[in-house]
């Protein structure tokens, strides 16, 4: 359960940080994909240690069945009991349970972070009632070097538990010693100290506690309390060198452990040949202890529950709630500064679009006019926003496009482009104009002067062609085939001067204005083989062509004539 709790914390954890890359932050698609990927990575490397963790956990061998755990809704003391534990638990047994408490064993020091582990995942519920038993029988060491190592390895284990107890759990000690007396169980005393008594007192079963003194003022000439309260010392002495003042005291990076409470148990314990407790007699006096009977287990400590604390801290499911409000609180915290960013980058790049607005004149234009599509881009990407809410990652209350919106728009209406020029219509000159006469309407065959009928002919057909300086009117004569060149060309030549002598008498049209061609059969525009393409070679072309000292007109000067010209852009 512990380690499903903190896979879904990862898990959480690693959504977080890829949204806060791909929503949040100001990042290049390269840099996102890079942190993407790395995100991915440690999230999967993370997961697989819990894993694999998880399978080491169970795989131990905890000595721990199902029901050798508390039910979830138990409400006594559970107690981790670590040390001399063999004599406090049945043959293979892995827990005892009593009126008041569930003690549960750890058989080595290896073994108590385990349980711990595994109890946490099991019954997380139960965490803030867990302490942890120190359980000490000097009559089974004979060399207190070898027990004060033993007391390091549980010590180190007892440290590792914070891990899964929320922090170092309550620990309390007591030591089983037996009576030098040889009473029995049934009238031993319990020698405790605890936080709510000041001094040591005396617990017994249905008996309220009392100091020592009382307790034997109480017992009268009870010569068995005179013996307890006798070796009392002894056996505190004892506790104190080889428990209390090393568990107390800093080594390294093992903490201090202040013990919460403790107490000494007189009860018949199977001792080990010249065992500590045996020296510690023999130390004070020659006597050696009485022998008592041992018990198969010994009595456990019920009288000391009531009295311990119960664990600081919260509960796993409370804990881990704590870690995902962490989570998220750090995720928040991360994506408001980086909302904090993108709106100051907003508000910069704004702002330089607006003071480079500001400083051009408008003289050229241009620059200025681009200067206003930038602004009106951050017109419309302000507008739309406004309207269907900003982006995310300018969220979360820090937006500031709004203020951005009026001084853009007072900008943009403050300036207007000039408008365009006209364009320039530039008159094209066209080429020569050419009107084709057919010479047998005009001409006898072989003749070339004009028959009487041909003036109507040649004023709807030239009506368009008129002097004008700057051009030239250029009459070229044509013939068929028929008869030879020289022929050809000299009636050619004859005919095309007829027609400019009409056109220069009808017209009025000085002598300048012409040039006058004779090309005989040399230009055909069609076949001479048949009568058909003959007669269209028989012809007369009159065309205008542009010349620059052409046709002079009285007055005019030759640029004037040419620049009048082209400004009438029209030919008639």
């Amino acid at each position: 359960m512990r380690e499903t709790s903190r896979a879904v914390l990862t898990v959480l954890a690693a959504v977080l940080a890829l949204w806060l890359v791909l929503g949040f932050w100001p990042l290049s698609a390269g840099s996102q994909f890079a942190l993407c990927l790395c995100i991915s990575l440690i999230c999967a490397g993370v997961l697989w240690s819990q894993w694999k963790r998880r399978q080491r956990v169970f795989a131990a061998s905890l000595g721990l069945e199902e029901n050798s755990l508390p039910p979830e809704a138990f409400q006594g003391a559970v107690v981790l009991v670590c040390g001399d534990t063999s004599s406090l638990f049945s043959q293979g047994a892995a827990h005892r349970e009593t009126r008041q408490g569930w003690y549960l064993r750890a058989e080595n020091a290896e073994q108590l972070p385990l349980l711990a582990q595994h109890l946490a995942n099991v019954r997380p519920a139960l965490i803030p009632q867990v302490s942890v038993l120190l359980a000490v029988l000097p009559e089974q060491h004979q060399s207190e070097e070898s027990l004060a190592q033993s007391l390091r390895g549980w010590r180190r284990s007892i440290a590792q538990c914070r891990t899964w107890l929320n922090g170092l759990p309550p620990v309390w000690s007591v030591a089983w010693v037996s009576p030098l007396d040889g009473a029995s169980p049934e009238e031993l005393p319990w020698f405790t100290v605890t936080p709510d008594l000041p001094g040591i007192q005396v617990r017994q079963s249905s008996h309220v506690p009392l100091p020592v003194d009382d307790w034997q003022r109480e017992g009268g000439s009870n010569a068995s309390r005179l013996y307890h309260a006798l070796w009392l010392d002894s056996v505190l002495a004892l506790m104190a060198r080889l428990v209390i003042r090393p568990f107390g005291t800093r080594e390294g990076e093992l903490p201090a452990l202040k013990l919460c409470a403790s107490g000494v148990c007189l009860t018949p314990v199977s001792a080990a040949a010249d065992n500590l407790w045996q020296q510690q007699i023999e130390r004070c006096t020659t006597l050696p202890p009485a022998c008592a009977q041992a018990s198969e287990t010994l009595v456990l400590p019920d009288v000391l529950l009531p009295y311990l604390p119960r664990s600081q801290g919260i509960s796993r499911p409370m804990q881990d709630a704590r870690f995902a409000a962490g989570i998220v609180f750090l995720f928040l915290a991360l994506a408001m500064l980086a909302s904090f960013i993108n709106n100051q980058r907003l508000v910069r790049s704004v702002g330089d679009h607006l003071a480079v607005y500001h400083r051009l004149s408008g003289t050229p234009s241009a620059p200025k006019l681009q200067a206003q599509l930038r602004l009106r881009a951050d017109s419309r990407l302000l507008d739309d926003w406004q309207r269907r809410g900003e982006p995310l990652r300018y969220g979360l209350g820090l937006y500031q496009g709004m203020r951005l919106v009026p001084p853009v728009e007072a900008a943009i209406n403050d300036w207007a482009a000039p408008p365009p020029p006209r364009p320039i219509v530039k008159k094209i000159v066209q080429g020569p104009q050419t009107v084709r006469l057919d010479s047998m309407s005009l001409f006898d065959t072989g003749k070339w002067a004009l028959k009487p009928g041909s003036t109507k002919l040649l004023v709807n057909s030239l009506v368009g062609i008129r002097a004008r300086p700057g051009w030239l009117i250029v009459v070229a004569g044509h013939t068929d085939s028929t008869g030879d060149d020289k022929s050809n060309q000299a009636l050619s030549l004859k005919r095309a001067e007829s027609v400019r002598d009409w056109m220069r008498d009808t017209g009025d049209v000085p002598e300048s204005c012409f040039a006058v061609q004779g090309y005989g059969e040399s230009r055909p525009v069609a076949t001479n083989d048949t009568l058909e393409g003959r007669a269209l070679n028989r012809r007369v072309e009159i065309s205008l062509v542009p010349q620059a000292n052409a046709c002079q007109l009285p007055g005019n000067s030759p640029a004037s004539s040419q620049d009048d010209d082209v400004s009438k852009n029209e030919m008639e």
